[in-house]
C-alpha cells in the first residue's frame, strides 16, 4: 500500500559551505552483478559481497493482487538476489493469512531458494490498524494481531522465537508502535526500520503533527538498521523503478548469510536499482558501535549509484539526533571519482546515533519536514546507523534547530 503523499514544497536552501567531492566511480563487478547496477565489492571493507533484497511483498494470500506462485520468480527475474513474502497476519480489519496459507508460503519459499545465487525468506506482516505493522522473518509460525491493545503481546511472542523483525512504514498508523516504546527483550531482534516504503521516504512521515519516525525510533533506544522495501501489492514484484529496496552485505548468499547481515545491521536502504553504499566510521562498519564519548571521527564512504545517476551531482548528509527532526551536522557534494574521506566531531552528549543520507538536491522530498531543512530534497539512500557507546543512552534531545543550523 502507498501512504498517499501528495503535498509538495519547493526545495529550500541547503547547508552553506559544503566541501570536498566524493567521486563516484564504477568498481569491478562480479558474475552476480545485477543487470543495471554497480559492482558488488566494497572499496572500504573486505570479506562481504553486496546482494540486493526486497523483504516486504504481498500476494493474493492477503491483500495483494498477484498469484503467490509467481512472486519469487518475478523478483529473481527483476535482478533481486534476496526476496521475502510477507502477507498480512492481521486484526479483524484485513484479510490475513491462515495456517493453510502459511504452509503454502513455506512450500513456495523452499522451492524458490537456491543457496549461493538466490535466497528466499518466508515471513509475515503483523498488522494492527492503530498500533502499526511489523514484518517478522525466520520463524516457524505466525502471530495475528486481533484483540491486542499494545505491542506487548507481539514482543512476548517474538522473544520466544529466533525471528527478526522490522518496523514497517513507520508513522502510517497513528499510534506508531506505542510511540516506539522500548522493550529490551527484543532489542536485538528488531533489526530494521523501513525508511523507504514503496516510493515514499518516511523520514518526516506525519510531520508536523508528529516527530520524525527515525528520530522517535532511535531516540527511544532501538538500534534498528534502515531498510527499503517495495511493499508490493501488484503483479510485477521487483520490476517497478523508484521503489524501496535493501542492500545487504553478506558473507554468503544463503539464509544464514542474509539473517546474519540483518542481525549485524550490515545493510542500507535505497530506491535506486543496483546502487552500492558502504561506509565506515573510525574503521567500524555501518550498523556497528563506536566506543567513544567525544572526538573527531573519520568516515570513509563508498558510493556507486550505477549508470542511472552517473555524472549527477548528489549530496551526502550526516544526520544526528534532534528533539523532533534529525540535525544535519555535515554535508558534502558528491561527484564521480574515489572513496570519500572526511572527519566529523561527535559527542555522545548530543545523542548516541549517526546516519548517512544520500540525496538529489535537484528534486524535492515529497514528504518534507521543517521549513528549510536540508533533508527536504529527494532521498536516494540511507546507511544503517552507528551507535556511540561511550556515554549514556538513549540520546539526549537537542535544542538546536532541526535543520542542523
Amino acid at each position: 500500500m502507498t501512504s498517499g503523499h501528495h503535498h509538495h514544497v519547493s526545495r529550500r536552501s541547503l547547508l552553506a559551505g559544503a566541501g570536498s567531492l566524493l567521486m563516484l566511480g564504477t568498481a569491478p563487478g562480479t558474475a552476480q552483478a545485477a543487470p543495471t547496477g554497480a559492482g558488488r565489492r566494497s572499496r572500504v571493507t573486505r570479506g562481504t559481497t553486496l546482494v540486493h533484497a526486497d523483504l516486504h511483498n504481498h500476494t493474493l494470500l492477503s491483500d495483494g493482487m498477484g498469484e503467490p506462485e509467481l512472486a519469487y520468480a518475478s523478483m529473481r527475474k527483476a535482478g533481486m538476489d534476496v526476496a521475502a513474502l510477507t502477507d498480512h497476519a492481521t486484526d479483524s480489519g484485513f484479510t490475513g493469512i491462515t495456517t493453510a496459507k502459511w504452509k503454502q508460503i513455506g512450500e513456495l519459499t523452499e522451492q524458490a531458494d537456491a543457496a549461493g545465487t538466490y535466497t528466499s525468506l518466508r515471513g509475515f506482516e503483523w498488522s494492527h490498524s492503530h498500533l502499526g505493522h511489523v514484518n517478522v522473518w525466520g520463524t516457524d509460525s505466525f502471530l495475528g494481531s486481533g484483540g491486542v491493545k499494545t505491542m506487548t503481546p507481539l514482543y512476548d511472542w517474538l522473544a520466544r522465537t529466533e525471528g527478526l523483525a522490522s518496523f514497517n512504514h513507520p508513522g502510517r498508523q497513528r499510534e506508531r508502535f506505542g510511540e516506539f516504546a522500548y522493550d529490551a527483550r527484543v532489542a536485538e531482534q528488531l533489526v530494521a526500520l523501513e525508511i523507504f516504503n514503496n516510493e515514499d521516504d518516511y523520514l518526516f512521515e506525519g510531520w508536523p503533527k508528529f516527530s520524525s519516525p527515525l528520530v522517535a525510533c532511535l531516540n527511544a533506544g532501538w538500534r534498528t538498521g534502515l531498510s527499503g522495501v517495495a511493499d508490493e501489492h501488484g503483479f510485477d514484484w521487483g520490476h517497478d523503478e523508484n521503489k524501496g529496496r535493501t542492500g545487504l552485505w553478506v558473507t554468503a548468499n544463503s539464509r544464514a548469510g542474509v539473517l546474519a547481515a540483518l542481525r549485524a545491521r550490515r545493510f542500507f536502504a535505497s530506491r535506486v536499482r543496483g546502487l552500492r553504499l558502504d561506509a565506515t566510521a573510525d574503521g567500524v562498519r555501518m550498523g556497528g558501535r563506536l566506543p567513544i564519548a567525544r572526538r573527531e571521527v573519520t568516515f570513509r564512504v563508498d558510493l556507486d549509484p550505477g549508470p542511472e545517476l552517473a555524472g549527477r551531482k548528489l549530496n551526502l548528509q550526516v544526520l544526528r539526533p534532534g528533539a523532533t527532526a534529525p540535525e544535519v551536522v555535515e554535508m558534502r557534494h558528491l561527484e564521480s571519482g574515489n572513496v570519500l574521506k572526511f572527519t566529523v566531531p561527535l559527542n555522545v552528549a548530543d545523542g548516541d546515533w549517526v546516519v548517512l543520507r544520500v540525496s538529489d538536491p535537484s528534486r524535492d522530498n515529497k514528504s518534507p519536514g521543517p521549513a528549510g531543512h536540508a533533508c527536504n530534497d529527494l532521498g536516494l539512500a540511507y546507511s544503517s546507523p552507528w551507535w556511540l557507546t561511550g556515554g549514556s543512552v538513549p540520546a539526549k534531545a537537542s535544542t538546536r534547530h532541526p535543520s542542523g543550523r
